[in-house]
């Protein structure tokens, strides 16, 4: 029964043609047959109005016009209604579902109209003026009713269409929101990267540098520094394991699974890092600490990593840097300074310190997430100044 239900929605033509010879069928039977007229006139206009109810679906407004003229042509040679005008109540049915605007509007007054002129034509003397208004009224109902059905049915398509319409536009808003997640999250690890691979490799290069140079005159000081090179290297794999592996997978995880989020107690370790490796690094705290919102901890201590990387890799040797973490009643201020002979003028033109946009710019996008401020630049008489302040909520 699945398949044959299946087949039929998928042929509907055939089932309006099978519906079409059964009213054919009767028609012939009970209509022409019956002395309802002429047959050489009945018969084509039995046919036609049986072709109407084959074609209803395939051109709904042209079957229409046609059960007009044939209705027409029965009022106008006497072929009274049988059995085949109930193609007409079909037609009208058909054309208030899928027909057009103006095919629905002309089916409703047509069908209002066909009963009357019917009755008018062929009234009962038995019946009387009275008799014949109830018989044209009571045989008004049956199209009235086929042409609202057939508008309600038309509206409710319309308003699953529209739902359905509004689910495909709102999935395809979901996907489109996943992608935009995804790429902003693939950015966040893009700068988490260059911060964890920018810091640590340039740690790793300065105790490899000092570690050749006192090779041969300080071999504890050599061990020394290849043992830092060699934990900062772990670390730096550790942290590149994790946020490589969110790439990987190519879904949008929370942050906390796999990428280390470091916060503002952690700075302190950083600075003392910097300090093995042979950046003199001042660090002091100013207010009284409180708990910070997670994107805030993770902003201010990257902007710290970033500003003393690039000290170390633009200072020169003998430069030295300050850090001043400084509590607010409404904020939480960061000033890294480092009196170094800085990099060239024409990077901070670019945007950067590398020349590729992921020093400042990585530095205004972290503090923009969490509507901060950042001001940066050359200090008077040599080196460089990162200030910003960042919005101080009260953690929940």
């Amino acid at each position: 029964m699945q398949r044959l239900y299946d087949f039929l929605r998928r042929h509907p033509m055939w089932v309006d043609a099978s519906w079409a010879v059964v009213l054919l069928g009767i028609s012939m039977v009970g209509g022409v047959a019956g002395g309802y007229g002429s047959p050489a006139v009945a018969v084509p206009l039995t046919l036609l109005l049986c072709l109407v109810v084959a074609l209803r679906r395939r051109m709904p407004e042209k079957m229409l016009l046609l059960a007009a003229g044939v209705g027409v042509a029965q009022l106008i040679t006497d072929v009274k209604m049988g059995p085949a005008d109930f193609a007409m109540l079909v037609i009208v049915y058909t054309v208030a579902v899928e027909g057009a605007r103006w095919a629905s509007r002309f089916a409703l007054v047509a069908g209002l109209c066909a009963a009357p002129m019917a009755q008018l034509r062929w009234s009962s003397d038995q019946t009387g003026m009275a008799g014949n208004i109830v018989l044209a009224v009571l045989q008004t109902v049956p199209f009235a009713l086929a042409w609202v059905l057939g508008d309600s049915i038309r509206t409710r398509r319309a308003y699953f269409a529209q739902l359905e319409e509004r689910a495909a536009r709102l999935e395809k808003e979901r996907e489109a929101q996943s992608k935009v997640a995804v790429a902003a999250e693939r950015a966040r690890i893009a700068r988490e990267l260059h911060d964890v691979v920018a810091h640590n490799v340039s740690v790793m290069v300065v105790q490899a540098d000092g570690a050749a140079y006192v090779l041969d005159a300080a071999p504890d000081q050599a061990k020394k520094a290849l043992e830092t090179i060699s934990s900062t290297g772990r670390q730096a794999l550790a942290e590149m394991r994790r946020l490589l592996g969110v790439l990987r997978t190519g879904e949008h995880q929370e942050a906390g699974e796999y990428v280390p989020q470091p916060d503002v107690q952690q700075i302190e370790d950083l600075v003392e890092q910097c300090r093995t490796s042979g950046l003199p690094v001042d660090f002091k705290v100013e207010g009284t600490p409180r708990p910070l919102p997670s994107g805030v901890e993770l902003t201010a201590y990257r902007i710290v990593q970033e500003a003393l990387t690039n000290t170390r890799k633009h200072g020169g040797p003998n430069a030295g840097a300050s850090v001043r973490l400084v509590y607010f009643d409404d904020g939480l201020g960061l000033l890294v300074e480092d009196d170094g002979k800085g990099a060239p003028h024409e990077l901070y033109e670019e945007g950067g310190f590398d020349g590729r946009g992921h020093g400042l710019i990585g530095m205004r996008e972290r503090i923009g997430m969490v509507g901060g401020t950042l001001d940066a630049g050359p200090r008077p008489g040599g080196g460089f100044r990162i200030s910003a302040l960042l919005p101080l909520k009260p953690a929940n």
